[in-house]
């Protein structure tokens, strides 16, 4: 995934866009950087390597070495930016988040229009390299921006850092992801996250709609063009990868959870499902607003029957081995033996994506006492890679758990109807749930509904991007 932060003052950005490109650290663990700009020094960089430690480590010095009024950070999962340019346009730095799955073909036709780029190891060319290059071929930001996101196939959202200290922001062409305009008492910031700018002393000006371009300097913003009609903004940040005190088209991310939550324990006692638990739980961290709200709804109370150790390993995909990720995962499960041992348990995840880490929470719960153990996940059955964003969780199709299923249950022809193995009271579906019940070995299994997750949401259906679940662009 990956997240970006930038701002321009009356004085120096660079501790606000320190610390406001930090509060994305969650979005990604591989690559950090900063841009600045200054009237006597020009544009400044820094990009360092944040697999081993976090964002904060790396560029603490940064907030000595660079100056300017003007900056952007980003924190990201693929390439190292920003990248700082020099073209037709003028100098600038540009950062970017989503994913160019059409990058070789829009490679080959920069090269064929005279263009080249610098390859990285293995012949690859930076995103945000190719990104600029299609900028490039035009008379303006605004028109390159706009051509650079139609030509994209996957997505796009752009932060841009001009030479003279004014920033361009633009949000992807259909609005998978936020991209909000803070205000403040003598300047303005772009932020990914909302809470990264209040947390500074920013108060939101402007969300960016679908596909809108804007300029902002010291004492304004300008639109270059403005937001499209359509929008399929990701389902799955309110669920996941969202953090939870974030808001985005003004639904709050953990009020959005406790309410999923509770919506799933509605139709857990509609369908008689509510008998004999002890205690629910989360599946920390994003699981346990979930939790909390199917908990409230039931009446059967919250318990955390483990808790992560996170002093030293924060976040458990880290490593780049996926044993050791796992290894790692269970060495930060701490049991608590008095909610474990003899009793009932029901846990919420977010999601449940491949299973593996899952498969050992509840080995994990049996091997300390737990009776049964119930699971629910806060989201549809996964059945779809996704293809418009670079987040940690994305995998091949066949590494699904729900794929891995259907073809153990009725081969490829069971990819014909992922419809019915979505649906809990269909026959397929209930044989899905249940083979995964017997093979992780579950009490019970259910998944929300996707009509669930959108009410759980709140805004209009056809405005959010729901195609890991259904398919449907």
């Amino acid at each position: 995934m990956g997240g970006f932060f930038g701002a321009v003052r009356k004085r120096s950005a660079i501790i606000d866009v320190f610390l406001g490109t930090d509060y994305h650290s969650h979005l990604g663990t591989k690559r950090g950087g900063m841009a600045a700009y200054d009237s006597e020094l020009g544009l400044q960089r820094e990009i360092h390597n944040i697999e081993n430690s976090p964002f904060r480590t790396k560029f603490e010095r940064a907030v000595d070495t660079l100056k300017g009024n003007s900056a952007i950070g980003c924190i990201s999962d693929t390439d190292p930016q920003p990248l700082l340019m020099y073209s037709r346009l003028g100098r600038y730095a540009i950062c970017t988040v989503g994913i160019i799955n059409n990058a070789e073909e829009l490679m080959q036709k920069v090269v064929a229009g005279g263009g080249y780029f610098d390859a990285m190891t293995g012949g690859r060319v930076n995103s945000n390299e190719l990104i600029a290059a299609l900028i490039n071929t035009k008379d303006s930001f605004e028109e390159g921006i706009r051509y650079a996101q139609e030509q994209v196939r996957g997505t796009a959202s752009i932060l841009l850092l001009k030479e003279g200290g004014n920033l361009i922001a633009a949000r992807d062409r259909l609005g998978r992801l936020p991209v909000l305009v803070g205000k403040g008492s003598d300047g303005y910031c772009v932020s990914f996250e909302s809470f990264a700018f209040q947390k500074l002393g920013y108060a939101l000006e402007k969300e960016l709609g679908a596909g809108e371009i804007v300029e902002i300097s010291q004492t304004g913003i300008r639109v270059l063009s403005p937001a499209r009609k359509e929008m399929r903004i990701c389902a799955f940040l309110w669920s996941y990868y969202g953090y939870p005190t974030s808001t985005y088209e003004g639904v709050n991310v953990e009020i959005m959870r406790t309410r999923n939550g509770g919506i799933m324990a509605e139709e857990d006692e509609k369908r008689g499902n509510l008998h004999g638990i002890d205690y629910v739980g989360g599946v920390p961290d994003s699981g346990t607003p979930h939790a909390i709200g199917y908990a409230n709804r039931s009446g059967i109370p919250f318990a955390r029957p483990y808790i992560k150790y996170t002093p030293t390993w924060s976040r458990s995909f880290m490593p780049q081995n996926q044993a050791d990720r796992n290894k790692i995962a269970k060495m930060k499960q701490i049991p608590v033996h008095e909610l474990i041992e003899n009793k009932n348990l029901l846990l919420v995840d977010d999601s449940i994506v491949r299973g593996t880490q899952l498969k050992e929470t509840v080995e994990f719960l049996y091997s300390h006492g737990a009776k049964t153990v119930h699971m629910r996940s806060a989201c549809p059955p996964i059945m779809y890679g996704c293809k418009f964003l670079n987040f940690s969780r994305s995998t091949g199709e066949m590494d699904l758990i729900t794929r891995r299923t259907i073809m153990q249950l009725e081969g490829e022809e069971g990819f014909s109807h992922l419809g019915e193995y979505s649906d809990s009271q269909t026959e397929r579906g209930k044989a899905m749930r249940k083979a995964i019940c017997d093979n992780f070995h579950f009490e019970s299994l259910e998944f929300q509904s996707l009509e669930g997750l959108q009410k759980a949401i709140g805004i209009e259906p056809c405005k959010l991007c729901t195609y890991c679940w259904n398919g449907r662009e």
